[in-house]
């Protein structure tokens, strides 16, 4: 399953990816100064709202391009994604990190890369691959 060294080194395998803390010193990946991928652990309310079903591993916040993208990631497998009310009405999903394999980790991160690169970049981007 997969590491935070498997989410730095996708990160910041990205152009223009930087690798700066977030506001409470955690670490997040930035394209252009916008975060596409953060840690996110659970915080009081989080616990309270998701009970029992609150994960105790490490936990990966990502964007996604919009709400019908959440809730297909959600809807697709609940064992690697979730959400908290915290999150309601904002294109992003939480991700068990210890449960997502290495490609499907890839495969969101530069999701959410896209999500937030300006459009041209992101534009350039896919033009080389």
């Amino acid at each position: 399953m997969a590491t935070w060294e498997d989410v730095r080194r996708l990160a910041l395998a990205l152009p223009e990816t930087t690798e700066r803390p977030s506001y409470d010193g955690l670490p997040a990946w930035r394209v252009r100064d916008k975060p596409f991928v953060w840690e996110r652990p659970l915080r009081r309310a989080d616990l309270d709202a998701l009970g029992d079903a609150a994960p105790d591993g490490p936990v990966l916040g990502a964007r996604v391009p919009d709400l019908g993208a959440k809730e297909a990631l959600l809807a697709d497998d609940a064992t690697v994604y979730f959400t908290t009310p915290h999150f309601d009405g904002y294109p992003a999903v939480l991700v068990r990190l210890d449960r997502i394999t290495v490609p499907e980790l890839a495969e969101l991160v530069l999701d959410a890369w896209y999500a937030r690169a300006p459009k041209r970049l992101a534009a350039a981007h896919r033009g080389e691959r």
